[in-house]
């Protein structure tokens, strides 16, 4: 024991803890209170009607939004088609660029032989299809009149009076009605079209002259930082553009020399022309062009007989068929690396959006699509 006295200690009692002064309990000190303009703003801030007052806004906002575009839906459509037509054609100006031209000069040769081509098809088509619209009127009652002879269609008619009606619509003029509102819808249609057209060529020429500055303005919308990577994508996605047009001409090409020689041979010669024309240019239109093409040559092929109508449908089933599975993946395989199932999905959804436009637009954004994929989303998730 020692000297000094234990004192006696509480059996109950637990050790003191240690409470340091200043403790954050202690320290703590009452929040002040919001001043009245900031209470009212925090309200604000979490108040339904302030978050419903907003949603209704960014609605109205929307809805005006898509009614502008809507308005203004043909002018962007045309505007996007001639940019995309600016793209392709390009590759022509850089390589006469590369052959020694100037860059004045290369788009001078290449809007010459633009014009030349358009005023080709203006001399070829315009009186094909008058002179053949007018005569597919005048003798469409002894073309159906012929359809009669036939034992099969003749017990049809006579239990439906098909042909009866098809010549009563024909003669009447109803079908121009039902096609264009009358003589003034068909020649609003006509004006509208035509408009539509010549736009499309002023605006691709101009594109075309314009299209370094543009392609300078997109990089520059993106950081100094970045700017290269940028460059390097959009530059990706102009050469898919380009080697679509490019490859689609190629495309076309085949699908007009060949129809213009089965033309011949079956007896369309003096249309012979004209009608390859019209084949290639639907062939522009993917998976479904063609069918186009099939009917138009098919209907006049009739008026040489209907063998030759037959013998340029086999032609344009078959063909289609070896376009499909052997030139067009040749061609594009490489070009765009683009799987054949998002090439027709892609056209079935452009088509949809937009019709022809799209479907035509619908190969090369998917392409451009796919190399953001590629390129950004791949290596960001790779490296995440």
């Amino acid at each position: 024991m020692s000297g000094g006295t234990d004192l006696p200690r509480d059996a109950d009692a637990e050790p003191a803890q240690y409470q340091p002064k200043g403790s954050a309990a202690e320290r703590a000190d009452p929040a002040p209170p919001l001043p009245s303009h900031r209470r009212v703003h925090t309200l604000l801030q979490n108040s339904p009607f302030r978050a419903g007052f907003l949603g209704v806004l960014g609605g109205l906002i929307a809805i005006g939004l898509v009614g502008i575009l809507g308005q203004l839906q043909q002018i962007l459509v045309v505007a996007a088609l001639s940019l995309f037509l600016a793209l392709g054609i390009n590759p022509l100006v850089d390589w006469l660029i590369r052959r020694g031209f100037r860059r004045a000069g290369a788009l001078a040769t290449v809007t010459l032989l633009i014009l030349a081509v358009l005023a080709l098809c203006v001399w070829a088509i315009v009186p094909m299809v008058s002179e053949q619209g007018l005569l597919l009127i005048r003798n469409a009652p002894g073309y159906l009149k012929g359809l009669r002879e036939n034992p099969q269609i003749a017990a049809l008619d006579q239990q439906f009076s098909l042909i009866t009606r098809i010549s009563e619509f024909m003669t009447s003029g109803t079908w121009v009605n039902a096609l264009f509102g009358g003589l003034l819808g068909a020649g609003v249609a006509l004006a509208t079209t035509a408009f539509s057209g010549v736009m499309t060529v002023v605006l691709t020429l101009y594109f075309l002259g314009s299209l370094p500055a543009i392609k300078d303005t997109i990089y520059q919308l993106s950081p100094a930082s970045r700017r290269e990577r940028v460059r390097f994508l959009a530059n990706g996605m102009f050469d898919r553009i380009g080697n679509y047009l490019t490859g689609m001409f190629l495309v076309v090409t085949l699908w007009a020399v060949g129809s213009f020689i089965v033309m011949n041979i079956v007896g369309l010669g003096q249309y012979a022309l004209a009608l390859c024309i019209v084949v290639g240019a639907l062939a522009f239109i993917p998976v479904v062009g063609w069918m186009f093409g099939a009917v138009i040559v098919g209907t006049i092929a009739l008026t040489v007989s209907p063998m030759a109508s037959v013998v340029c449908l086999i032609y344009f089933v078959g063909y289609s068929q070896i376009d499909a599975y052997l030139v067009q993946p040749r061609i594009f395989s490489r070009s765009l690396n683009v799987p054949p199932v998002l090439i027709v999905i892609g056209a079935i959804a452009g088509g949809v959006l937009l019709g022809i436009v799209g479907a035509l637009l619908a190969i090369p954004t998917v392409a451009s699509l796919l190399l953001l994929y590629r390129e950004v989303l791949i290596p960001h998730l790779d490296a995440s």
